[in-house]
């Protein structure tokens, strides 16, 4: 999962990289929701993996909206060293969502149901993608839609990670189809709320990107107007839509 940042890239490329970044966020969405718990109170330890998927689930299906700040590692693969990201995340559904990138390079990523917009201010660059139907689209995108199901689209086993928060679960969540942009998730849930505590993701390449999120709101109310895009008029538009609306 390498962020745009570090390389200017070709539109196809540029909106894969956007595809990772939209993975991470939308497994987020469905599970970092810290104000809220899931009928049934605490967990209990005797669970298993597949109850604590399932109590993921309905925590997603609660979410309206979910606005946070995050901090975004990303390490291996590619990388001889680790990068750290800073922002803010806003999502709505169905299908809007809003990635505002603060350090150390602004940027944005957003999409407002329809199409995907990739903003890189410093290159005065815009890249417009379709979002893709739900019979084209992969697991994350299916989320992005509203469309997603945690217990349907991956298998849950039990993991483990380093340093983990005290009275934390950890579950290794699999696609049940293979996907382009990640092998695996893990998350680090808080055993009493199912609070999200972390989120990694593991990619193809051998990159691990993991998302650390504070200030957490959800079902606040979000209206549209943060999921609009107005391209600046000085921007060079590349798009890569069928239609060629935005040229």
């Amino acid at each position: 999962m390498i962020p745009v940042s570090l390389v200017r890239r070709s539109a196809g490329s540029c909106l894969r990289g956007w595809s990772r970044s939209v993975a991470l966020l939308l497994a987020a969405a469905g599970l970092s929701l810290g104000g809220m718990t899931p009928s049934g109170g605490a967990q209990p330890l005797s669970q298993s993996p597949e109850d604590l998927q399932r109590a993921l689930q309905r925590r997603y299906e609660l979410v309206r909206d979910f606005s946070a700040e995050f901090t975004h590692t990303y390490q291996g693969g590619l990388l001889r060293t680790t990068l750290v990201e800073r922002g803010t995340v806003m999502v709505k559904k169905p299908g809007r969502m809003r990635w505002d990138y603060r350090e150390p390079e602004r940027k944005l990523y957003l999409s407002d149901g329809e199409h995907l917009y990739s903003y890189l201010p410093e290159d005065r660059q815009v890249i417009v993608g379709e979002l893709p139907a739900a019979d084209e689209a992969t697991t994350p995108a299916l989320f992005l839609a509203g469309a997603g199901d945690f217990a349907a689209d991956f298998t849950a086993v039990f993991d483990a990670v380093d340093d983990p928060p005290p009275d934390s679960r950890v579950l290794r969540l699999t696609p049940t189809r293979p996907e382009r942009d990640f092998e695996f998730l893990i998350v680090v849930l808080d055993a009493p709320s199912l609070a999200i505590v972390r989120l990694v993701a593991y990619d193809l390449q051998g990159g691990v990107s993991t998302f650390f999120f504070s200030n957490l709101r959800e079902n606040v109310g979000l209206s549209d107007r943060p999921f609009t895009f107005d391209i600046p008029r000085d921007a060079d538009v590349i798009d890569t839509t069928a239609s060629g609306t935005f040229r």
